[in-house]
């Protein structure tokens, strides 16, 4: 077997490091000793391809300069070396490393090319986020307002667990806790004090569900939090302290008991249910065999699945005048989350980036993406959310599992070294300055029970239940959970806490990590802790906007170098046993 190298995070190897805006140059180079007759690397775009001779320079090293086209989107490449006996040898990528060589063709290596007029806002990268579930956070000194809605209830006690919803049926979930945007208005200074600069709020308009997932009536704040004017309050108070608030939009479907669907008859509309074949939202939805046979999201019926390329809702949701994305950036929202964002067709989340954009420059396009955000495969078409027409930063999912697994002993810290390494060199810089990046949701159990190392968090739907840790499993999950938000704050990126994660909420598998922020009862300590890191990261340069060096120690250690003209931080994250 021959020697050949090429290290993809090496400045030697490839320069510039990254991802590159569209019009440039790169040169990679491949270490190849023993004198092969010739040396390609081997290009790739969709079907096109190319294969371009490399020059050898000096010490059996090879190279090219090659240019990435003025396209955005993904440029593969790995190389191609001949012997003089007429063997031929491939260098790609392999699993979990920098490089291996192959008898046949390869993985490829990556080079994502983005707009050279992509930028996200700066406030993003300045800011720590914490993501709230209103009904969950304060109730303020208005009080609670009774929920509406069929089946609707107050909890008797604010620090009473969520209830489990009834008969698995997500739209069951109508336990209420009072939680309104006063409320989180009135935390603002708690916020400020903590450090945290920006909010992201899971859905706030009329549901009939405590989460809001299905949308009532995207035009109306939903009476339990509310009214439109308080959420003007919110923004404008943010605002006051250079805060931002972020909005949750459902654009992939609604709730059956909604306004458009209008299932059970609740609105006086003529629904595209309830009015079948008379509506003029009927062309919103995809009914298949009659009104009773509608496409829904995952096949929850309560969530009639939308068409969003259909010209009036588009015109409704993102292109008109008064549309819902302009509506509530004009109340003083700095952005939007779209949820489920990777089930939404790219021409709606283009036409939602223009429009925020349009409205204001400085608003940003988070989306929830959990898998890569530069090469995820949906509904088997690969897709690039990072060229700058469509997101400005994603839910970092994987950074998620990647910490999870190092700290659980799961995989060691050369393999963490290479996935931070990737996810350093395949996403856009101001997309990577800019990721969200979380360690807790509502949409995954608390991440304390999760470090503790707790086994089975998100059981079948009917056997989950409210399970205390012990003291001792506590306290392990709770060391491991500042050590892994320490790394998240060394990280260029977002750092986003979930509410109450601070305070050492606890929780299996949804709705049991959705519980409410123990005002008065929380863990001062772990608090305090968490509020000295966020507070260290906000007065650093480096840690917002230095460079970046990873490095693995040893299998048990990981370091974090970041460097801002003369200023240098570096974290060392080891685990223990």
């Amino acid at each position: 077997m021959i020697r050949a190298r090429h290290d993809p995070y090496s400045f030697i190897d490839r320069f510039p490091q990254g991802a590159c805006a569209a019009g440039s140059v790169v040169c990679l180079r491949v270490n190849c000793p023993d004198a092969p007759q010739n040396v390609y690397v081997r290009l790739w775009r969709g079907v096109d391809e190319e294969w371009l001779p490399m020059r050898p320079v000096s010490g059996g090293m090879y190279e090219a300069h090659v240019s990435v086209g003025t396209n955005a989107g993904l440029l593969w490449y790995y190389f191609v070396i001949d012997l003089c006996g007429g063997e031929r040898f491939y260098l790609g990528k392999p699993i979990g490393g920098a490089c291996a060589l192959y008898d046949h063709e390869p993985p490829s290596f990556q080079i994502t090319v983005y707009s050279a007029a992509f930028t996200s806002p700066e406030w993003m990268r300045e800011s720590v986020m914490m993501q709230i579930m209103p009904d969950r956070f304060y109730i303020g000194s208005r009080g609670k307002v009774p929920p509406h809605g069929r089946g609707a209830y107050l909890h008797e006690s604010w620090y009473e667990p969520p209830d489990l919803c009834r008969n698995g049926d997500d739209e069951e979930a109508v336990d209420f806790f009072g939680g309104t945007l006063n409320g989180i208005r009135e935390k603002l200074p708690f916020l400020k004090d903590m450090g945290v600069r920006a909010v992201y709020l899971t859905p706030i308009f009329r549901a009939r569900s405590n989460h809001k997932y299905d949308t009532a009536d995207y035009m109306q704040i939903d009476p339990s939090f509310g009214t439109e004017e308080d959420l003007k309050g919110l923004c404008a108070d943010a605002a006051a302290e250079s805060m931002h608030v972020v909005l949750d939009g459902v654009f992939s479907h609604t709730g059956a008991d909604s306004r458009y669907f209008n299932k059970y008859g609740t609105y006086r509309t003529k629904g595209a249910y309830n009015k079948y074949g008379e509506s003029p939202y009927s062309p919103w939805y995809r009914f298949l065999d009659g009104r009773d046979d509608y496409d829904s999201w995952w096949g929850i019926h309560t969530l009639p699945k939308l068409n969003q390329t259909e010209p009036s809702f588009m015109e409704f949701a993102v292109t008109g005048r008064d549309s819902v994305i302009s509506h509530y950036l004009r109340c003083g929202v700095s952005g939007w989350r779209l949820d489920v964002a990777d089930e939404l067709p790219m021409e709606f989340i283009r036409a939602v980036r223009a429009r925020v954009k349009q409205e204001n420059p400085d608003a940003c396009v988070i989306g929830e993406v959990w898998e890569d955000v530069t090469n995820k495969i949906a509904y088997g078409r690969q897709r690039c959310y990072a060229t700058g027409d469509t997101l400005d930063s994603a839910m970092n999912y994987p950074l998620r599992e990647n910490v999870i697994n190092f700290l659980l002993g799961r995989e060691n810290a050369r393999v963490f070294e290479e996935f931070l390494n990737y996810q350093h060199s395949t996403l856009p810089r101001p997309m990577l300055y800019s990721m969200m990046n979380l360690l807790g949701s509502h949409d995954k159990p608390r991440i304390i029970n999760v470090l503790a190392g707790q086994q089975n968090l998100e059981p079948p739907r009917e056997h989950r239940r409210f399970i205390p840790l012990s003291r001792s499993d506590y306290e392990r999950g709770k060391a491991r959970f500042i050590q892994a938000f320490a790394l998240v704050c060394s990280l260029p990126g977002m750092p986003m806490l979930y509410y109450g994660d601070d305070a050492g909420l606890t929780g299996m598998g949804d709705p049991f990590c959705r519980g409410t922020y123990p005002w008065g009862r929380g863990d001062s300590e772990l608090h305090s802790e968490i509020k000295r890191l966020i507070c260290e990261r906000n007065a650093s340069k480096a840690l917002k906007q230095g460079e970046t060096l990873i490095r693995a120690l040893n299998d048990d250690t990981i370091e974090i170098r970041r460097t801002f003209a003369e200023e240098e931080k570096v974290y060392r994250l080891r685990r223990e046993g």
